[in-house]
């Protein structure tokens, strides 16, 4: 599988990154720890080599899972953690980062980040960014971590962290139908070798076909509030399946595949796959042997803005 140099590190990440927020159970509905260790293991055997939890998946069960399932391949593979939203704080940081490598069962993270800006979701206090970064300094130095990178910041958030320390990631939701980082993010990242790590490439399973119209998600599942399946959106993002699906079956993949294709096909970009069970990421590796025409690619750019267009400003994908 190809390798991408992240940001200016020493660091190798596979282009498609095995994303473990399954893993830890909250917001999602039907997860099965064996069978989530099962997938991570047949994604290091598939040549998945980058692994991204975060200690809030669970309460750390996420990492828990992750770090059990890969003790023995340690040295091979790269984990990426983040610290919350709420843990901000220089000490804070500290003992949130020690947790992560307990958990992980490693002396080690290759790729610390932030989860969440201070100050701006759930209640959480305003904390100053540089006092964050402080503590990820300190990390970095001490070799308790070897990147940092932060996760959901608007262009302005991130010109103000980079400021204070080195970012060499920026992880972001972004898909075939939810691209709000294109249009200021994108480039300040490529002008600053930021890597971009796309979170939910296939918008939360949307993206695969599976769910059809009169599909209802349960209620403890997060994707329920996910601004894609309120019915204006939903009406376009079936009527877009159908017009992928030509494209898809021309290239002999799956929808699925077909978007994970389309993302990893931006220079700028490696994609998070989250799933079930081991068939699952079996099936997304694929993604990483499609080539894509430019034309193919200019038509599905095209029928992803039939949903982009009519979404709102706001780049956060639900209404908690």
């Amino acid at each position: 599988m190809k390798l991408h140099l992240l940001g200016t590190s020493d660091i190798k990440i596979t282009r498609l990154i095995m994303g473990t927020w399954q893993a830890g159970k909250s917001m999602w509905s039907a997860i099965n720890d064996v069978e989530t260790s099962r997938a991570v293991r047949a994604a290091f055997d598939g040549g998945i080599t980058t692994f991204d939890t975060a200690e809030s998946y669970g309460n750390g069960h996420s990492e828990r899972i992750v770090g059990e399932t890969l003790a023995d391949v340690r040295e091979k593979v790269i984990y990426a953690t983040k610290v919350s939203h709420n843990h901000l704080k220089y000490d804070q940081v500290i003992e949130a980062c020690h947790n992560s490598i307990k958990n992980l069962k490693t002396d080690y993270i290759d790729l610390y980040q932030i989860h969440w800006p201070s100050g701006i979701w759930w209640g959480s206090d305003p904390i100053p960014i540089e006092e964050t970064m402080q503590a990820m300094n300190d990390l970095k130095q001490q070799g308790k971590i070897r990147a940092i990178g932060v996760s959901n910041f608007s262009r302005t958030q991130l010109e103000k962290a980079a400021q204070s320390c080195r970012i060499d990631s920026l992880q972001s939701p972004y898909s075939l139908f939810w691209r709000h980082i294109e249009k200021e993010t994108v480039p300040f990242c490529i002008d600053n070798n930021i890597t971009i790590l796309a979170y939910s490439p296939m918008a939360q399973g949307f993206l695969t076909g599976k769910f059809g119209p009169d599909h209802k998600f349960a209620g403890k599942d997060h994707r329920s509030r996910n601004k894609l399946f309120k019915p204006e959106n939903y009406y376009r993002v079936q009527k877009a399946l159908t017009r992928l699906q030509p494209i898809a079956k021309r290239n002999e993949v799956t929808l699925g595949q077909l978007a994970l294709a389309w993302v990893m096909a931006k220079p700028w970009a490696c994609a998070i796959s989250g799933v079930r069970n081991a068939s699952q990421i079996t099936e997304n590796i694929k993604a990483t042997e499609i080539c894509l025409s430019c034309a193919d690619l200019a038509e599905v750019n095209a029928i992803g803005r039939m949903v982009t267009d009519f979404i709102d400003d706001n780049p956060i994908m639900w209404e908690f």
